[in-house]
This record gives structure tokens, sequence and C-alpha cells, in this order.
């Protein structure tokens, strides 16, 4: 229906912007900061870059093709990745991160490519998830899913275990704080954190993991905007908007622009 089109442009393309406008703003403020220049905001910082990587894998094509009342996608439409430098001890933890991203797109991506497809070439989703494109197969594609079913497991459940033992950590530490405010403050910011991850990693198990009875359009596209389109979308005003030094960044940021460009106003006259 093309009122619903129209709908799904302007929803998207409005978190879109926002997801644009957030991580952008935080980049931004790190990148023109020295003070800024610490551990946590260059992980910060890797985390904005990989959300927007993330978000414009996906909701750009999927903007476009509501627009143009379009579904059409090419075969060699494919992702593109990139990793940030820094000290070494970050740069081997980020590059951790990102490396088994780009394995674990490689694989998926390796199996897809050389799968034979004649089934039709409609996929009930609003970009090429992996499941999706298993049912235009030619022939049985269990062992292919059952390969990514395993690659996936393996990986998420690796990143569910970091992610638990370093907040572990954290409360650990936490606890130990005589301060009340304090305590609050940290907690009011690792529970938001933990509501986020949570829906990523609930949603997208859910996704890979539910049995075919309970499979429908409709519910497929619910759980993938809950794990594609909603985290990139909330993460920078969970990770670092509440963040008091990210936001004296921005300040200084803006009123630098702000101050050169009526320098530059005035000079022209």
């Amino acid at each position: 229906m093309r009122e619903l089109q129209l709908l799904h442009f302007w929803l998207f393309l409005g978190i879109y912007l926002a997801a644009l406008l957030g991580n952008g703003l935080i980049i931004t403020a790190i990148a023109c900061d020295h003070h800024l220049h610490r551990p946590m905001y260059f992980f910060l910082l890797n985390f904005s870059v990989l959300d927007l990587g993330s978000i414009s894998t996906t909701v750009p094509k999927s903007i476009a093709n509501s627009h143009w009342d379009t579904k059409a996608i090419s075969y060699q439409a494919s992702l593109h990745y990139g990793t940030l430098l820094g000290s070494r001890a970050c740069v081997h933890m980020a590059a951790a991160a990102w490396g088994c991203g780009f394995l674990n797109a490689v694989l998926h991506t390796a199996s897809i490519f050389s799968l034979p497809l004649c089934q039709g070439n409609a996929v009930d989703q609003f970009f090429c998830e992996i499941p999706q494109i298993f049912k235009l197969a030619c022939s049985d594609a269990y062992l292919r899913e059952v390969r990514v079913l395993v690659v996936s497991s393996c990986f998420a459940f690796g990143c569910f275990v970091f992610i638990v033992l370093s907040y572990g950590q954290i409360f650990r530490a936490v606890l130990r704080i005589p301060s009340e405010q304090r305590w609050h403050k940290v907690f009011s910011t690792c529970l938001p954190h933990l509501a986020v991850v949570s829906l990523f990693i609930s949603t997208v198990s859910f996704a890979y993991l539910k049995p075919p009875s309970i499979s429908s359009p409709s519910l497929d596209l619910v759980v993938a905007v809950l794990y594609s389109v909603v985290p990139p979308a909330v993460n920078p005003l969970i990770y670092s908007m509440r963040n008091h030094e990210i936001k004296d960044a921005l300040r200084k940021v803006m009123t630098g622009c702000f101050l050169d460009g009526i320098k530059n106003l005035l000079s022209s006259a």
C-alpha cells in the first residue's frame, strides 16, 4: 500500500537522521576535543562509527525503496567496514571487535554468494536478511543454515560472556564506592546500557533461532527493526549524550563553528 510505504519512508527517515545526528556529534566531539582522547572515549567513538555503519547498511536502501516504490536491490550490493587506530592496547581490543564482526560477515556473505537461488527474487524483509535468502535456495539449505547458526551463536555467546563479565566487574567496583550519588550515577548509566544490549541480543536470537511454526512476515519485520534500527538510534542518547564531558566538548565545537562563521562573514564583508 502506497500510504504505508510513505509512512515507512518518513518514520525510518526520521530515525535514521536522528542516528546520524547523534553519532555524528559524538564522533565530532571526541575527535575535536583533546581532553576526550582517552580510552573510554576512544571506544565510544568506535561504537558510534559501528552504529553508523550498522544502520547505514540497511536503512537508506529501505527508505529509497519506499520513496521510489521499488523493491529491487542489485546482486553486487555488499557491506563495507572500516577500523580506527589508536594506542596499542585500545587498538588490540577494537581490532578484536571489528575482526570478529568482519569474519562473521565474510563467512555469511561467502555462503550466500555460493548459494544457487531459484525460488523467486523477493524477500519478506526490508533488507537482505540471511534466513530470508535461504528460502530462495534451489536446494535444501539445511547445512548452510546450521553453519550460519553455529557461527553466529559462537560470536553472540562470546560477546554475551564478555559483556556479562565486564558488567560484573563494574558492579563489583561500584558496590565498593561509599558515595550514594556515585553509586546512583553509575547504575543509572549501566542499566540503560544493559537494556539496549538485552534488546539487541534477545531480538537477534529470536530472529535466527525461532521455530518456523511461529514465523510470519509481519513478525520478522518487527523483530528486524528492533535489532537493526532501534539500537543505533538510541545508543548515542544512552551511551554519550548524558555524559557531561561529551556535552562540554559539543558546546565548544558548536561555539567554535559559530564564531568561525561570523569571522568569515565579517572578512568577506
